[in-house]
């Protein structure tokens, strides 16, 4: 027979609520972990969307070519398909040397109120780089050099 009073060996009220506030913070800090890891996941999928558009405003200078791109005066729009709206700008300097221009593209978008943006910078020739070759046949059937 026991005879120890009235304490049973079970936990008392001051000793639940410090048991319970542990567990609480330690629930709280996993879900501002787990919050944070989110926005960053989302972040970065936005710099991956202004990099993909980066990509594709090289391409099409690329194909269509420098001295064409500035042009057509194509340099700034608005891409609502994607999510954000991404605005991008394109800006192209001559440097004054061998048809050498400076390109740089701005992809700028708003996460909640707060705005970001990315910028590449690249040199281009804007010479072409397609050449031309004229053949001609003598009766022989030939090409001359």
């Amino acid at each position: 027979m026991r005879d120890r009073g009235k304490h049973d060996g079970g936990f008392n009220l001051v000793e639940a609520l410090v048991a319970t506030m542990i567990l609480s913070g330690a629930v709280l800090t996993l879900g501002a972990i787990s919050t944070n890891a989110l926005s960053g996941t989302r972040l970065h999928r936005h710099y991956e969307g202004a990099a993909a558009l980066i990509d594709k405003q090289l391409s099409l200078i690329d194909y269509t070519g420098i001295d064409a791109f500035i042009e057509a005066g194509q340099t700034e729009g608005i891409v609502e398909e994607l999510e954000p709206a991404y605005q991008w700008s394109v800006t192209t300097e001559y440097q004054g040397i061998d048809s050498l221009y400076l390109v740089a593209i701005t992809v700028s978008w708003l996460e909640g109120s707060r705005p970001y943006s990315v910028t590449a910078q690249t040199m281009l020739n804007g010479t072409g780089t397609v050449s031309s070759t004229n053949t001609s046949t003598e009766t022989g059937g030939q090409p001359t050099q």
